[in-house]
């Protein structure tokens, strides 16, 4: 008798012993858990967070971008880059020509599937300098006369309608389009746009090169991207490179554009 009460006493000492133990180590794990699950949320938190891009790594034209780790690339971008910010041009001329311009450009761009990024075509072309090129080409396309009367541009002693914002527009965008059916690639198509879809060609050809980053070309076309991406960059992002002119000067109505646009 005596036997069995020691016995029953044992086990019930026994299984107070263990449900002390169990409620002692369930808070310990409960607090290591909750610590394994600060820190993955820790972890998460902070791979979650990108670095901002490059400036290499965000500079494009038409969704074609610079090839990354190209010292050469990267050298030359960053010295046509450094010639577009206003302490070497010293205007803000190009935002209220870009402000005047777009509203009319942008539209007829888009009606003929031109990348958006060509607009900034006639601010390098005709928005650094003024009148007629010394090899003849004159408007805000600077069209030769006889690329002009190609694509549609009366050109004559009485009229020159390369002066004439909608209808050059026009004609460059059937040029360029005309362009990219030869070239398969935007950045080869303003390269050729600059020097002639015929020159481009041969030098494709002996280069065994389509792409325009990695060719060999004269001075002008060789720079020519660059500074389309340059022009991009100041009139989108002005103040980073020493301009005045908000991106709300851009948002003009087109009614309010020179009246030799029209």
């Amino acid at each position: 008798m005596i036997k069995k009460h020691i016995i029953t006493c044992t086990v019930i000492i026994s299984l107070l012993v263990m449900a002390k133990v169990f409620a002692y180590n369930m808070p310990q794990a409960a607090k290591n858990l909750s610590k394994e699950e600060k820190t993955t949320a820790k972890d998460t938190t902070v791979t979650s967070i990108e670095k901002p891009l490059s400036l290499m790594a965000r500079l494009s034209f038409a969704d074609e971008t610079l090839p990354l780790g190209d010292v050469n690339v990267e050298r030359k971008m960053k010295k046509v880059l450094a010639n577009f910010s206003f302490s070497n041009l010293q205007t803000n001329r190009l935002h209220r020509k870009a402000a005047e311009w777009f509203p009319v450009i942008e539209p007829i761009l888009a009606a003929y599937g031109i990348p958006d990024d060509f607009k900034y075509m006639p601010l390098v072309e005709s928005g650094l300098k003024s009148g007629v090129s010394p090899k003849g080409a004159a408007g805000f396309w600077q069209f030769m006369p006889a690329t002009a009367r190609t694509y549609g541009l009366k050109v004559n002693s009485k009229v020159d309608e390369r002066k004439n914002l909608r209808k050059s527009t026009i004609a460059a965008a059937k040029y360029i389009k005309e362009l990219y059916g030869i070239f398969d690639s935007w950045t080869l198509v303003a390269a050729a746009y600059n020097v002639g879809d015929g020159h481009m060609r041969r030098q494709i050809d002996k280069q065994n090169q389509d792409n325009y980053f990695k060719m060999k070309l004269n001075h002008e076309t060789g720079g020519y991207v660059y500074k389309l991406i340059s022009m991009k960059e100041i009139v989108e992002d002005p103040v980073r490179h020493g301009y005045t002119a908000s991106r709300g000067l851009l948002a003009v109505n087109e009614n309010n554009t020179q009246s030799s646009i029209n």
